[in-house]
């Protein structure tokens, strides 16, 4: 079945939290002084179990679903992780899964993930001197067990890809340094406009760095060559470096939106679907689930949902009556 939204969308793509909390505090995202040692994440009972989420993967591809990307918050404190992908990756109709994390925990993980099916990841590192790392990320980490992840993830066979968020004023003076050792190391690099995600992490408009002014920055150093995207949908726009040594991307939600091609749905860890990252409320999944819901009532009502999506909240920003409560990104991944 192939569904489609009000803009013509189909389904194509879902990210899957796994859990809400996270071992980072990243302004942008978990700020401390609101995720602090007093905040109420999920209990137990409120995630979903690995069955329901495998049946809900499953469902999902029956609506045209063919790549999985898992989230978090960080999605190698779930325990059961590893069983998670292996019962995902025997979904007949999943042709891509994929892990996005910052990468401190990896190291140790990768060899089980890329056994248990897991194929791409995307790790998150901002900067690679440490006290700028460390400011980003609340002090919670240094760079060197991120950069020991992502050389285990590469060893262990997966395809890997690095995120960097850039924020003006906070780490641009780190993207050059970062483009360089990436360059050299044969990872493709994805510079994050600082984005209004959720509703704690600050966002004004002068601290965004946009595509236009990362491209000339790094072109400056390395020319560089605009390529097609791998796929329809791509998030990320290419470019090439023109001496051949690989490629970056840059993922501009802010100055250059990209919600017309936007095939993606969000499964928060408590188990509603959102149909947007910046959406103001999700759809509870889970009390169907729990109520005995049949495959059939479920994929109804994912159907209705789709049909009736008009989400474009990156063109509409700053309008009238787009600029309201947002779900956190910590909650649904990125």
């Amino acid at each position: 079945m192939e569904i489609r939204d009000q803009y013509r969308r189909t389904l194509r793509d879902l990210r899957i939290s796994v859990t809400d909390r996270c071992n980072f505090r990243c302004r942008y995202c978990m700020p401390e002084e609101i995720f602090g040692k007093d905040y109420a994440f999920l209990s137990k009972d409120r995630i979903l179990t690995v069955d329901e989420i495998v049946r809900l993967a499953s469902i999902f591809t029956n609506l045209g679903v063919q790549k999985l990307r898992i989230t978090g918050g960080e999605p190698l404190l779930r325990k059961d992780l590893a069983d998670i992908i292996k019962r995902v990756a025997q979904i007949p109709e999943i042709e891509d899964i994929a892990l996005t994390t910052n990468g401190s925990l990896l190291a140790k993980q990768a060899q089980v993930l890329k056994k248990a099916g897991l194929l791409r990841v995307a790790i998150s590192l901002d900067a690679l001197d440490d006290d700028t790392f460390m400011q980003m990320n609340g002090g919670r980490s240094h760079v060197q067990p991120v950069l020991d992840g992502i050389e285990a993830a590469a060893d262990a066979g997966l395809k890997v890809k690095v995120n960097m968020v850039v924020q003006k004023g906070k780490n641009d003076e780190a993207v050059l340094p970062m483009v360089e050792y990436f360059r050299s190391k044969g990872h493709i690099l994805r510079l994050i406009e600082y984005m209004d995600v959720g509703n704690t992490n600050g966002w004004n408009w002068n601290q965004v760095l946009s595509k236009k002014e990362l491209l000339e920055t790094i072109h400056t150093e390395w020319p560089l060559k605009s390529v097609e995207p791998n796929y329809p949908g791509e998030v990320a726009s290419r470019y090439q470096f023109l001496d051949g040594k690989g490629e970056i991307g840059i993922i501009s939600s802010v100055s250059e939106a990209f919600c017309s091609s936007c095939t993606r749905a969000r499964l928060s860890a408590d188990g509603s679907l959102y149909t947007c990252l910046f959406a103001s409320k999700g759809y509870d999944l889970r009390t169907l689930l729990r109520s005995g819901a049949s495959t059939e009532e479920i994929t109804t009502y994912l159907v209705n949902i789709w049909h009736n999506r008009h989400d474009r909240y990156s063109l509409d920003r700053g309008k009238d009556g787009h600029d309201g409560e947002k779900v956190e990104m910590s909650h649904i991944g990125g």
